[in-house]
């Protein structure tokens, strides 16, 4: 059998003690229940029945459920929470001129902020959130300077807010300048063999720093690396010839970034440079031809004359960097001077650059009888002047110069742009490592 108590049930085993036990036992369940709720309950007697209960005189019965929920709301008062405005960072040390200075607002909408640099009185612009709680700077800082944030906001109930912050950006040891190579230009094209480079005027120790700062990018992608040619100069091609057509961008966002010993980037520097389409000269010492091949066909070829026995030019590609109607040549220059064999100062016309080391295509009218059976030249390509004429008109900056069986040396990658002579897999290394 089961009766219920005030809710409570309990089963009757048939033993009058057992029953009396348990009866007992849910009772008192029942009685802390209606204690902790603060209620009034009679207990009844031993000889009392389920039904026979009723609460003690005076007092009033209350359901449980309603009691319960009396009980929860005691002392529960809701209390406002007062607006905040926040400035981070926080005043205290110095911070990168790069790190955005927050305004943040809780219970509140933001209502003004203003930023300025302390000794020039410049400000600082920003942005707000659309639900007005956040203010974010959006505008680089400067070195070694120093700025006041006056923020204002309201609360709710339109209670003003007002908050000042202090912030002081780091000063660095040095900073290096960033030039670009080629120097940006707006009107000149380039050949397939151009080398992108950044030249630093201060050594650079933290490689890694400076390359994660570098950004190449080209249409169409073509896949390329950076290679350091000392500690100041970092160069960066493709893995074969730029693809006629292209389009390349440089990013150095060097502001802000620690190169290693305190040494921070000056500026951030940006070019865009487009490439023309591919010219290509293969001269050959074995047979003291050259062929020129326009977007890989075969144009035309030329007689010349490459570097004596006594004097090779070097093998291998070279890209031409720079080109003059006419210029002085002198021995003098490396280490061949007046007095001295093999002296010679000539103004000579058509020249176009192909190394650092001397190494040029221009007119030699004076070597035209070799031109096509001998090497006669300090290193130079020396061309008839009808035939320097043409190349002078067709090639420019960045257009390739391949020289095989020459007798000469490899160009070593650090002459100008020797970088085509370096294997692909040893050029993406990096050459992080060079002093």
């Amino acid at each position: 059998m089961v009766a219920k108590v005030w809710g409570l049930a309990y089963r009757s085993t048939g033993r009058a003690g057992g029953a009396r036990r348990w009866r007992a036992a849910a009772l008192g369940g029942a009685l802390a229940v209606a204690l902790g709720l603060g209620l009034v309950v009679a207990i009844p007697s031993s000889g009392a029945t389920p039904g026979s209960m009723r609460a003690a005189p005076g007092s009033t019965r209350m359901p449980m459920h309603q009691a319960a929920q009396a009980g929860a709301g005691a002392g529960n008062e809701t209390v406002p929470t007062p607006p905040v405005v926040r400035i981070t960072p926080a005043a205290g040390t110095a911070i990168n001129p790069l790190t955005p200075i927050v305004v943040q607002a809780a219970d509140a909408r933001i209502t003004s902020v203003m930023m300025t640099n302390i000794a020039s009185g410049a400000v600082v612009t920003g942005s707000l959130s659309p639900d007005a709680t956040r203010w974010t700077s959006s505008e680089v800082m400067g070195y070694g300077s120093t700025y006041r944030i006056n923020a204002t906001a309201s609360g709710a109930d339109g209670t003003p807010v007002q908050q000042t912050g202090i912030v002081h950006t780091l000063s660095p040891a040095a900073q290096t300048y960033p030039s670009l190579i080629p120097a940006p230009t707006t009107t000149q094209t380039f050949g397939v063999g151009q080398i992108i480079g950044v030249s630093f005027d201060r050594a650079v120790t933290d490689r890694a720093a400076a390359e994660k700062a570098l950004s190449v990018t080209s249409n169409p992608p073509q896949t390329g690396s950076w290679y350091w040619m000392d500690s100041r100069t970092v160069h960066y091609r493709p893995q074969s010839y730029w693809q006629p057509g292209s389009t390349i961008t440089v990013h150095a966002n060097l502001f802000g970034t620690d190169l290693g010993g305190g040494v921070y980037g000056r500026t951030d520097r940006t070019a865009t440079y487009h490439v023309h389409d591919s010219w290509i000269a293969k001269a050959d010492g074995a047979t003291d031809q050259m062929q020129i091949l326009h977007n890989g066909a075969l144009v035309t070829t030329m007689a010349m004359s490459l570097g004596s026995p006594g004097f090779p030019s070097h093998s291998g590609p070279h890209v031409i960097s720079d080109k003059q109607p006419s210029i002085t040549m002198d021995s003098c220059t490396y280490g061949i001077c007046k007095g001295q064999p093999g002296y010679y100062r000539e103004q000579v016309a058509l020249d176009e650059r192909i190394s650092n080391d001397g190494e040029f295509v221009h007119s030699a009218p004076w070597s035209v009888r070799q031109q096509g059976s001998s090497n006669v030249s300090h290193g130079c390509v020396n061309l008839s002047p009808a035939n320097a004429q043409w190349f002078y008109d067709h090639f420019s900056l960045g257009d390739v110069v391949e020289i095989t069986n020459s007798g000469g040396p490899p160009l070593p990658v650090w002459d100008t742009y020797g970088d085509w002579e370096l294997p692909w897999n040893q050029w993406k290394a990096g050459n992080t490592n060079t002093p």
